[in-house]
């Protein structure tokens, strides 16, 4: 591949600090590099690789001459300087929300539909952390026996809501140790000691829009529409990394023993199931790792065909960043 035009928009936040780490580790071939924030950032330097960066405002003429823009500024932010970036030729891998459900606009992971990446028109949608981080090592067994419907649970960490969320955790948490009062400024609610509905906007069916876009996102990444899902997401006190417990239901049967074995050979998947020590996947443990971990695989014996689990996926990470910088390289390979 050769080396590209590379934009970072959105790179003082959380998910943007992670692309240049990625980008770094993977030793993603660059030629010139523009990091790019909104005003406020402006003039701030960082360091990439031996050398220092000046923050530029990201404006509509930010992306001439440039190959690819890896997007993590949020959605608003995105829909206005989408049009730009097309017109300026580049490819936009977008962590936002702003373009998945576009019907005109592949959403990608890797390890599952990268043939979409051909598809695109300038833009490329990456899914919502919790979608990854389920779909991931579901996927293996949706190959194999057919997933017909997913019940999933979240236990989503402080960073799904950024880097202030993350500190607002460690602060509130040493405030509690010493009897301060709470004052949540970030999150709506106390999140250190405590767990609550995820804090995005609860639709009229009584769904928020975090559990929406598990259910959406889905059907779209598998290409099937028929697929049943369900979600409930709730934030806990962790600082990174998200756990689900999944329950699947499949069109034919498969043991525990064939869907460990599938996942101990899957891409982007880690087994951690050791019944005898009770070692099962955590954040703790899940946190800047590449590979979504997977384990407390059972029979479910409440349907047919049902098997339950539990997984944890560094948000930040395979939930974000470097699932777009692997979008990136298989639509530069390929190009």
């Amino acid at each position: 591949m050769k080396k590209l035009k590379v934009a970072v928009l959105g790179v003082t936040g959380a998910v943007g600090q992670e692309f240049l780490a990625i980008l770094e580790q993977r030793k993603f071939p660059i030629e010139t590099l523009k990091l790019l924030a909104s005003g406020r950032s402006a003039g701030k330097k960082i360091g990439f690789m031996g050398k220092t960066y000046t923050v530029e405002e990201a404006t509509p003429e930010s992306f001439q001459g440039l190959d690819l823009v890896l997007s993590s500024a949020g959605g608003a932010i995105s829909r206005a300087l989408a049009p730009h970036i097309v017109k300026a030729g580049a490819l936009m891998v977008d962590n936002t929300s702003a373009f998945r459900m576009d019907p005109e606009i592949p959403l990608v992971i890797p390890e599952i539909n990268p043939e979409d990446i051909a598809k695109h028109k300038g833009i490329i949608a990456n899914p919502n952390c919790s979608t990854i981080i389920m779909l991931v090592p579901l996927f293996p067994i949706h190959k194999v026996a057919k997933i017909k419907r997913i019940t999933a649970a979240t236990y989503q960490a402080a960073s799904g809501a950024g880097a202030k969320a993350m500190e607002e955790l460690q602060v509130q948490a040493r405030d509690f140790l010493v009897g301060k009062k709470i004052i949540p400024k970030v999150l709506p609610h106390q999140i250190a000691f405590n767990v609550f509905s995820h804090n995005s906007k609860i639709g009229p069916d009584g769904f928020c829009e975090e559990e929406t876009k598990m259910v959406k996102e889905t059907k779209k990444i598998f290409h099937a529409p028929e697929i049943r899902v369900t979600a409930t997401c709730v934030r806990v006190p962790v600082l990174r990394a998200h756990s689900e417990a999944l329950f699947i239901e499949t069109e034919k049967n498969i043991s525990v023993d064939e869907v460990r074995a599938l996942l101990a050979k899957a891409p982007g998947v880690k087994v951690v199931d050791d019944r005898d020590k009770n070692y099962f996947p955590m954040p703790l443990e899940a946190t800047g790792q590449d590979d979504i971990l997977v384990g407390r695989l059972r029979v479910d014996p409440s349907a047919a065909n049902a098997l339950a689990m539990f997984v944890s996926g560094d948000q930040i990470r395979k939930g974000a960043a470097l699932n777009a910088v692997q979008i990136a390289e298989i639509a530069f390979k390929n190009k």
